[in-house]
């Protein structure tokens, strides 16, 4: 344990030199939130959002690529040490390097496909192009990125069964494939939408990462824990930079990839309802923002004012601030709830 929280430190330590340098990097080659207005899903403006946030236009965007090179770095590099200094290596699957690869596969992967978008919206515009900055074609590579990564886990981990709290293990079989897809597509777009106020996203996954921590020391599994050590140690650097007023935002690079490492490591950790618990704010943030496109779509109609969760509390007069300390707050008691729900089921 000494060995992890040292190796979490450097992590900070390092992510805490490069960001300022990688703030002036991406001022440099204007790699920042556009001055334009912006559209939701359905390509329609969305003016209660530029109302609020239209003051952080010019912001640096793309800290997410910075944690994804500094975590998937150090990540290789403390394997040799390990090695060196003899540690023992354990985990709860015999095919280590499997387990690796997904990890980073996953991290590197979604943090492509949000580069992409982010690139599309400073860069281009609202211009259109194949992927764009449409939902659906952004949809299809996460489809086919998911479904990969689940037949790893199916085929090569030989992970089947979920563990239903309270209900006992389920074998799902080859629906697996399924359930696995939808649950890291799921996470991938909540954290995407969730991450609209400085601070929020990365916050409440600073707290479901610990909680996690926790989950996965206690089952000795080494590279879960060092991952998100590491990643841990980075995203305290950055949240520094990232709470109110922010001097970086993540971007869709980092957001895309946070959110579907988180489910991954959920799924590996054989703990996706808990972690659905732990995660409590950022699936509350999708399903109202899922809800609100559904009724506007088929009822013709808003069934809020404005979706998702976050830009609701905002209209209704919360300061920004209040709003992500409160569900930091939330998430402390969620990720409580979720550690129980782990070690009983």
């Amino acid at each position: 344990m000494g060995f992890i929280l040292a190796v979490l430190i450097i992590s900070f330590i390092i992510n805490s030199l490069s960001i300022i340098p990688f703030i002036n990097l991406l001022y440099k080659f204007k790699f920042k939130r556009a001055h334009q207005f912006t559209v939701d899903a359905l390509n329609r403006p969305t003016p209660i959002f530029d109302m609020y946030h239209k003051k952080k236009a010019g912001i640096p965007i793309g800290g997410g690529f910075l944690l994804i090179l500094t975590t998937t770095l150090l990540f290789l590099f403390m394997f040799p040490v390990l090695y060196y200094f003899w540690i023992p290596i354990t985990s709860v699957y015999t095919n280590i390097v499997v387990e690796m690869k997904i990890l980073l596969f996953t991290f590197i992967s979604f943090g492509l496909i949000g580069l992409y978008d982010d690139i599309k919206k400073i860069f281009f515009g609202k211009k259109e192009g194949f992927f764009g900055l449409r939902l659906r074609y952004k949809l299809i590579l996460e489809i086919v990125i998911s479904l990969l990564i689940s037949f790893w886990l199916y085929n090569e981990l030989k992970i089947s069964i979920i563990n239903i709290p309270f209900l006992g293990v389920w074998d799902l079989g080859i629906f697996f494939l399924l359930f696995s897809s939808f649950v890291i597509i799921s996470f991938a777009n909540a954290f995407n939408i969730t991450d609209g106020l400085d601070g929020l996203a990365t916050g409440v996954l600073m707290i479901a990462l610990i909680a996690l921590w926790v989950i996965s020391n206690s089952i000795l599994d080494t590279p879960l824990t060092l991952f998100i050590a590491i990643w841990l140690g980075g995203i305290i650097a950055f949240l520094y930079f990232n709470i109110y007023p922010a001097r970086i935002f993540l971007g869709d690079v980092g957001a895309l990839s946070f959110g579907a490492t988180l489910a991954v490591i959920g799924l590996l950790l054989g703990k996706t309802f808990s972690l659905i618990i732990i995660g409590g704010i950022f699936v509350l943030e999708i399903f109202t923002s899922l809800i609100q496109l559904l009724s506007k779509k088929y009822a013709g109609k808003k069934l809020m004012k404005v979706a998702p969760l976050h830009l609701y509390l905002q209209e209704k007069g919360w300061h920004e601030s209040t709003i992500v300390l409160r569900s930091w707050l939330a998430t402390i008691v969620l990720a409580m709830l979720g550690l129980w729900m782990a070690f009983i089921s």
